[in-house]
Formats: structure tokens, C-alpha cells, sequence
């Protein structure tokens, strides 16, 4: 947690995927409930998502992804966070990610993943209980 004792979420869109209303929501939320939230826009690369989230120096990386191309985004944001030495920031997520992927993902690392409708609350709760 940063010297001001709030979280600090960096909210991302990584890929082709265009559609960003659910991300957006997410941060609204996170923002509400008293976090500092960084949201980088759309069509981000894994590179340009560790390097946001090393120079904001978040908590946590909340990826949002639809495209269907979670198994290959995921793992290169964990290698390029610890290709930098950065293992300490939470990666979590949310999407249209099946319940086998979801499995796969918390494997390798990956914290909770939330489904579309997941109410706003329970991505909140976990991030305070998880980083508080």
C-alpha cells in the first residue's frame, strides 16, 4: 500500500478487445469505495500494462478481457512482473473467462477472476480483504 494508506488498482484493457463499459464500471466502484484507480484505456499490451503498473507503483493489476485471449494475456503479464522483479503486485481479473480457464489461471498465479453480472462488491471485498 502507497504512503497514502489507499490501494492503488491499475485497471486494463489489454488486446483487440473494444469494449470497455464493464472495466469502467469496475474502477467507478473501486474509486467509491476509496481506492486510488488508474485506468489505462484500451488496446494495451502486457508490456505497456507492467510499466503503467511499475511507474503508478499499484497494489494490483485488474485485467478485463473479452476476446477470448485470457491464456495468453495473463501469463505474459506475470513474466514481464517478474522479469522487473515485481511478484508483489496482485493480478486479478474479469471477463468472459470459462471455469476451466479460471482453474488454469489461479494456477499460475492469478488472483480472483470475476464474471460478467459479478456485483461490484464482492471485487471490492476481495481486493481489501486480499491487499487491506
Amino acid at each position: 500500500m502507497n504512503p497514502s494508506g489507499k490501494l492503488r488498482i491499475l485497471i486494463a484493457k489489454p488486446g483487440l478487445d473494444g469494449h470497455d463499459r464493464g472495466a469502467k464500471v469496475v474502477a467507478r466502484a473501486l474509486s467509491n469505495a476509496g481506492m486510488e484507480v488508474i485506468y489505462s484505456g484500451l488496446h494495451q499490451t502486457p508490456e505497456l500494462i507492467v510499466n503503467t503498473a511499475v511507474d503508478e507503483d499499484v497494489d494490483a493489476i485488474g485485467l478485463s478481457i473479452l476476446s477470448g485471449a485470457h491464456m495468453t494475456i495473463f501469463p505474459r503479464v506475470l513474466a514481464r512482473l517478474k522479469e522487473k522483479g515485481v511478484e508483489d503486485i496482485l493480478v486479478f481479473g474479469g471477463g468472459t473467462i470459462p471455469k476451466k480457464d479460471r482453474q488454469a489461471l489461479e494456477a499460475m498465479g492469478v488472483g480472483r477472476i470475476f464474471t460478467p453480472g459479478t456485483d461490484t462488491r464482492a471485487i471490492v471485498d476481495y481486493l481489501k480483504e486480499t491487499l487491506g
